[in-house]
């Protein structure tokens, strides 16, 4: 597996743990679209490092339109000099038309055609192709010379897809380059739910498992001692019973028979208890969900649950961990 990490927005504009991160031998940095625009965020690490692969994970793709992503994407992957990863994700329908004030319909199919506006529109001008996309969702007819970008010699980004269904994985399988697994996830759910999806995507495509990559930001709950575990256990479960509260995720849900579970989270989150949420994930649900072990012991855990399986591995532990603590963990799984 390969071991990236994740960055965040440094308003001093020195990115100084990017550098680190380059220079620990981490392979990826990612950004998420989370109060920051993740393509600012690795601009800034893209100037900091010459190496390491910079993702955003994830930018909310039908919050802007293919041609905005495309541009912001291209200029991206000059700065970085060819290392950008581009992973989108579809969001939640409340999110798109009331956050975004965007349209939402039919996710999988207009994220297929996403992805295939976003490479007419990037061959239009790396190869001088006529731009001429039109689809169901997306139409793309007019580009001049006036408004388009110098051509590079750096090839398109890759573009990684956010998926939890079956239906939304198999269009990974089918038009991307990567897998972006939800950290909502288990086990049991990738190898018996996601891989087969992918494979089934794949063979639309006539592609082959070599052709993609996975990619994982798994739930890690650990610490030096008992009270720094008991936190970081506390942070993991309100993490977990936040997604579980999402209607999206409930295929993981449903599969291990915790269907149940999801009306009363989301009863609670509508009420604004998010303390008590936590409450209703036991022990079944959290290490299904999670790792939880001892710093020595992640590692191994990992590689039990994911290895064979997942290409990239970065850490998500919601209570944070100590630059040394994560640096320990990710230099064991490059060990194993």
């Amino acid at each position: 597996m390969l071991i990236d990490t994740d960055i965040a927005f440094d308003p001093s504009g020195e990115y100084a743990g990017a550098a680190d991160a380059e220079s620990a031998g981490y392979k990826g940095l990612w950004a998420a679209e989370v109060g920051h625009d993740p393509f600012v965020v690795l601009a800034g690490a893209a100037r900091a490092t010459t190496a390491i692969e910079l993702g955003t994970g994830i930018v909310v793709a039908f919050g802007r339109s293919p041609m905005i992503t495309a541009t912001l994407a291209n200029d991206l992957q000059v700065l970085s000099a060819g290392r950008l990863v581009l992973g989108l994700g579809s969001q939640i329908k409340a999110h798109i038309e009331k956050r975004y004030s965007m349209p939402w319909s039919h996710p999988a199919p207009r994220m297929r055609e996403y992805v295939l506006a976003l490479r007419a529109i990037w061959s239009a001008w790396n190869e001088g192709t006529p731009l001429n996309f039109r689809g169901e969702f997306y139409r793309h007819t007019l580009m001049t010379p006036f408004v388009s970008p110098t051509p590079h010699g750096y090839g398109p980004p890759k573009i990684f897809l956010a998926a939890v269904g079956e239906v939304m994985t198999e269009v990974v399988g089918e038009v991307a380059d990567g897998l972006l697994v939800h950290p909502f996830t288990t086990q049991r759910y990738l190898r018996e739910v996601t891989v087969p999806a992918l494979e089934r995507g794949l063979a639309k495509s006539g592609r082959s498992r070599s052709d993609v990559q996975i990619a994982f930001s798994g739930l890690v709950a650990t610490g030096a001692d008992g009270a720094a575990m008991a936190a970081s256990i506390e942070a993991v479960r309100q993490q977990i019973a936040f997604y579980a509260s999402t209607p999206a995720y409930r295929p993981v849900l449903e599969l291990h028979g915790w269907s149940p579970l999801q009306p009363e989270l989301a009863l609670l989150a509508r009420r604004g208890e998010w303390s008590a949420m936590g409450r209703l994930i036991d022990e079944h649900v959290l290490n299904a969900v999670a790792v939880v072990a001892p710093p020595g012991d992640v590692a191994h855990e990992v590689v039990c649950r994911v290895g064979g399986v997942v290409d990239r591995f970065s850490i998500y532990a919601p209570s944070g961990l100590s630059d040394g603590a994560r640096g320990t963990i990710a230099r064991d799984l490059a060990a194993s």
